[in-house]
């Protein structure tokens, strides 16, 4: 065996440990971001009803249901008006909201305050059966509380878009989970 045979070895040898290195990189463990799987039993379409509102905020539901479409779309997903042409329906009931002082300045006085959204879901198929669900689902965001009565209004209202389009992302995330 000459010299340059062995630097030819060598050499070969040199440029293969990369390309290894750089292919196991790129295989990994198979990662993927939260929510990036298919809806259950190979759903393709959805239709998502305006969901039930159980609370005193007016016009909650509509906040929650429109910010949930917006999710769908966003991803990829097809989402028909009507529920026959789609291949199934999620419907939802806005269970509870729970507001909480989370800061005072006096006995009396808030600082701020907490505004929290309990969901209930359920993903029907066209043949009617259930084909997922989730209670409980919640999510919630902070908001400080002002002397004027309308300033605090327009906070918490804005809270609850911050949190509503929070929520959509969970509900998305856990139905399109392949847990």
């Amino acid at each position: 065996m000459n010299f340059s045979t062995i630097k030819t070895f060598f050499y070969r040898q040199k440029l293969i440990w990369p390309a290894i290195i750089i292919a196991l990189f790129f295989s990994a463990c198979g990662y993927r971001f939260a929510g990036s799987g298919n809806l259950p039993e190979g759903i393709q379409t959805i239709a998502i009803d305006i969901f039930e509102n159980r609370t005193t905020e007016t016009g909650l539901e509509n906040t929650i249901t429109n910010d949930l479409i917006y999710e769908f779309t966003r991803k990829g997903r097809s989402v028909q008006k009507n529920s026959k042409k789609a291949d199934a329906t999620l419907t939802g009931v806005i269970e509870s909201e729970r507001i909480s002082t989370i800061s005072r300045q006096a006995q009396q006085s808030a600082l701020a305050r907490r505004v929290e959204i309990t969901v209930s879901l359920k993903l029907t198929g066209s043949d009617g059966g259930v084909k997922w669900s989730a209670s409980n689902v919640s999510a919630s965001e902070d908001y400080d509380v002002s002397t004027d009565r309308q300033m605090t209004d327009i906070k918490k209202r804005q809270a609850i878009e911050n949190l509503s389009k929070r929520l959509a992302e969970k509900v998305y995330n856990r139905l399109t989970d392949n847990f």
